[in-house]
């Protein structure tokens, strides 16, 4: 009797207490005026007490609602849904099993009207006999009964409960703690930081100066750098520098994390990503990057194997922008160059072809001579004119100095014919001056284009530097001393709670579809 809910032990103090009033004065009660017939919803007792049994179950109002949209079919008169609970119990009915709910529609009396069809008439029951009034003995033993079956079913349900839970979640828990516990292989991190910077130097543009030195100049290089390291290629190769699959395929690592020893690459892979993983911090520019292997030493040799590759990478990036500058630069230095040397050749072979080695100065004392030469021819001129002053000049010395004269004058007729050309005696001199500067003009500007070109070279040259990138190791990779993997009691608490979340979602999704179905 201490089981008995508060509510219960007051309605069966309470039935107990009006019991014995009713018993003790039937001859009190007034007169209906129908004798002893009893009216059809009279209700005994007994089915008084079995109604407030039902009523202490805390039914919900769509259970009862059930009931009595059942108990309606049946052809049950119920006074109410609690009354309707009683009836169809007392028939041996569950009215709320869930092959009575989807079998509703075949029961006796639920057939649907067919076409030009009256529908079928449902016979009455049969008038039914109230039960004899029970004593209060009997009336405590049924409530007793009733309040032992509902508190069986509770503990029959809470044991389903915790069968379910031990088997859903508490056993998946136990044995992935003994996995992480007792059998995984200790497995260590090399943890390793490094930056991707661009070589100091002014920028093209305000705001490249502005960016030039920032990890925002360098983020694409960062995440380019970052999906390399994450690549297959990149595994590819640390398997064939430093064996990473047979590394991870040793006999003494357990079956869950080695690698089969005929594994392809994409298996393989997968154990890359899992073991080799790195992140980038754009906000400082920063990639961190952490092997794990199993032994320190290994995994400090795959980590700075993986940063070698990285920095080759980096090297790599700019090196085509670099080359396409320079070689720009230098094809316009070597033309250059090269017509430079043509023209100098060209000057060589007209002062070998022509004898001059410099016109400019040939011609001038070719004319300092034709200049010589008149003073001289003016000179014996003004002799003439003095002889030919005398009324009996001497004819002797007459025809000498106008014998001086004329050879004077054919010596400037020669020498100024060879300036121009006209004596067919060879090239003048002034054909070949004109040759000569033409020659020399052509050689002062692949001169000056040969200066500009170096020029030029120098500042792409400058420009290509800048494009530099290089890596800078923040953190070098260190060997631990100790087992960074598995995490046992990190790893088993977030086991517990993925199972009890399964759980917690597969118990709601079938009692929603309950629910649904049941409506």
């Amino acid at each position: 009797m201490n089981m008995q809910p508060k509510a219960t032990r007051f309605r069966v103090r309470r039935a107990q207490n009006a019991a014995p009033q009713t018993a003790a004065s039937p001859l009190e009660e007034e007169d209906d005026g129908f004798g002893d017939v009893p009216f059809p919803t009279t209700l005994s007792p007994q089915d008084e007490a079995e109604i407030g049994a039902i009523k202490a179950e805390g039914l919900s109002g769509h259970q009862l609602r059930t009931a009595a949209r059942i108990a309606q079919r049946r052809g049950f008169h119920a006074s109410s849904e609690f009354d309707a609970v009683r009836l169809l119990r007392k028939a041996g009915i569950d009215p709320f099993a869930r092959a009575e709910l989807v079998g509703l529609a075949g029961q006796p009396g639920t057939e649907a009207p067919t076409e030009g069809h009256l529908p079928r008439i449902v016979p009455q029951p049969e008038a039914r006999v109230p039960a004899p009034p029970m004593s209060e003995g009997e009336r405590a033993r049924e409530i007793l009964k009733m309040q032992r079956e509902i508190v069986r079913r509770r503990r029959r349900s809470l044991v389903h409960l915790m069968i379910r839970l031990a088997a859903f979640i508490v056993l998946p828990t136990i044995i992935a703690g003994y996995y992480f516990f007792a059998f995984a292989t200790p497995l260590y991190a090399t943890r390793s930081e490094f930056l991707i910077q661009q070589a100091d130097g002014k920028a093209g543009s305000p705001l490249g100066g502005l960016l030039s030195g920032t990890q925002f100049a360098t983020s694409q290089d960062s995440i380019t750098v970052q999906s390399y390291l994450q690549s297959r290629d990149a595994m590819k190769r640390l398997d064939a520098d430093l064996g990473f699959k047979a590394h991870f395929s040793q006999d003494w690592i357990d079956p869950i994390q080695r690698l089969a020893t005929d594994a392809t690459n994409e298996q393989a892979y997968k154990i890359y990503k899992r073991n080799v993983r790195i992140g980038f911090d754009p906000t400082e520019g920063i990639i961190k990057l952490e092997v794990i292997a199993a032994d320190p030493e290994t995994s400090q040799r795959f980590s700075e194997a993986l940063i070698s590759y990285a920095e080759e990478r980096v090297d790599n990036l700019s090196l085509r922008l670099r080359e396409d500058q320079m070689q720009g630069a230098r094809e316009v230095y070597e033309d250059a160059e090269t017509k430079l040397l043509e023209a100098q050749r060209r000057v060589q072979t007209l002062q070998e072809q022509l004898g001059v080695f410099d016109p400019r100065s040939e011609s001038g004392a070719v004319l300092s001579q034709i200049a010589t030469l008149e003073l001289q021819a003016q000179e014996k001129r003004l002799q003439l004119d003095q002889l030919m002053d005398n009324a009996r000049p001497n004819q002797a010395r007459v025809e000498g100095v106008r014998g001086d004269i004329s050879r004077l004058e054919g010596a400037v007729a020669d020498l100024r014919a060879q300036l121009t050309g006209t004596s067919g005696n060879g090239g003048s001199l002034a054909a070949i001056t004109g040759e000569m500067r033409i020659a020399e003009a052509d050689l002062e500007t692949r001169q000056l284009m040969l200066s500009q070109s170096l020029q030029q070279l120098e500042l792409a040259r400058i420009e290509a530097n800048r494009q530099v990138r290089y890596l800078s190791t923040g953190v070098s990779p260190i060997a631990p001393d100790e087992p960074t993997y598995p995490r046992a009691f990190e790893n088993t608490a977030l086991a517990f709670l993925i199972f009890a979340g399964i759980y917690l979602m597969l118990s709601l999704t079938v009692s929603i579809l309950r629910e649904q179905v049941s409506a």
